[in-house]
């Protein structure tokens, strides 16, 4: 049996998916890469009754039989709360790279390399490129965040429900803000707001509110709600306004 080298990971994160990477290991190691764990599996973040583990499995070449496998184990290991990994080639991340600045300057910070070659360490984030990612996904959370509280209709429950939801695709987003600004990313989430406001120099007290209600699963008042979604929307806008007016 190929040895998996585990040991960043939360010992629970551990135990639930080295079963998952044995049985793919098994059945297709010629063809794999690397493997990869990322996420809050391996950060302080981490929630052993609720956090899934995440991962990324890098192919030599694309092979959709090995989708087709995926997808046959997805239901035995979904119990173990192991979430359907990525799946990505050598190819497919250096060309990726302009394109999904944000998403692969998280995985260059937050993994580790479960089986295979580190192909994630050394990669190069274009500035430029990760400007125009960050500043075309704060538009699209002002959208989000217009149409989220519309469509809450009014409800307590559906309106915190969907602010708790949306602060988990800020915070690699946060990552990306603070690298703009010339400054190194923590790693844990409530580091990160903290860095943010210190670079972007702006509270984000509201970023931390939300984190706190997502994870603490507190409950405010509609009043509190109303409140909280109108500096939740102002700092987002904020944001996109320095953002805007980073010259690179």
């Amino acid at each position: 049996m190929t040895d998996l080298s585990l040991g960043k990971l939360r010992p629970v994160a551990a135990k639930e998916i080295k079963p998952f990477f044995e049985e793919v290991l098994s059945r297709y190691q010629g063809k794999i890469h690397s493997i990869y764990v990322t996420g809050t599996s391996i950060t302080d973040d981490f929630n052993e009754k609720t956090s899934d583990v995440n991962s990324v499995i890098v192919l030599k070449e694309m092979d959709l039989k090995f989708i087709e496998l995926l997808s046959l184990l997805g239901k035995k290991y979904s119990k173990h709360r192991v979430a359907a990994p990525l799946v990505m080639t050598p190819e497919y991340i250096k060309t990726s790279l302009d394109v999904f600045p944000v998403e692969f300057l998280n995985f260059k910070l937050i993994h580790a390399t479960a089986f295979g070659e580190d192909i994630f360490e050394g990669l190069e984030i274009g500035k430029p490129d990760l400007r125009h990612q960050c500043e075309r996904e704060l538009k699209v959370k002002l959208i989000a965040l217009r149409q989220g509280y519309i469509s809450s209709l009014g409800d307590r429950k559906i309106l915190t429900e969907g602010l708790a939801k949306s602060i988990t695709g800020y915070v690699p987003l946060f990552r990306g803000i603070i690298v703009l600004l010339g400054k190194q990313p923590p790693v844990n989430q409530g580091d990160v707001v903290r860095a943010l406001s210190e670079a972007a120099d702006i509270n984000t007290d509201v970023f931390s509110k939300i984190l706190r209600v997502k994870k603490e699963k507190v409950k405010l008042s509609m009043q509190e709600l109303n409140t909280t979604f109108e500096d939740y929307y102002s700092a987002t806008d904020k944001l996109g306004k320095i953002i805007d007016a980073i010259n690179i």
